[in-house]
């Protein structure tokens, strides 16, 4: 799976959890660039991601997470496991 593709199913597991899509979903987005993304709101993300890509991320993993970079990092490393 290419970037790009991961980052639409990304953007789509967003969208359904927050119900908006009016922002920008790059690399380099936190929570802080996203309104509706807070701490609840992460965890169903979360969830969200992991029925869209059927994994399942290690709590250490998530742990370390700062940016959609790093949770694209983590899915391909979960993806090639």
């Amino acid at each position: 799976m290419n970037k790009n593709d991961m980052l639409a199913d990304i953007k789509t597991s967003f969208v359904k959890i927050l119900e908006h899509d009016n922002f920008e979903l790059n690399e380099t987005t936190t929570a802080k660039d996203v309104d509706g993304w807070e701490s609840i709101t992460h965890l169903l993300i979360i969830n969200e991601v992991e029925k869209s890509f059927n994994i399942k991320f290690k709590l250490m993993d998530l742990m370390s997470m700062e940016n959609v970079g790093d949770l694209m990092a983590i899915i391909e490393k979960e993806l090639a496991a």
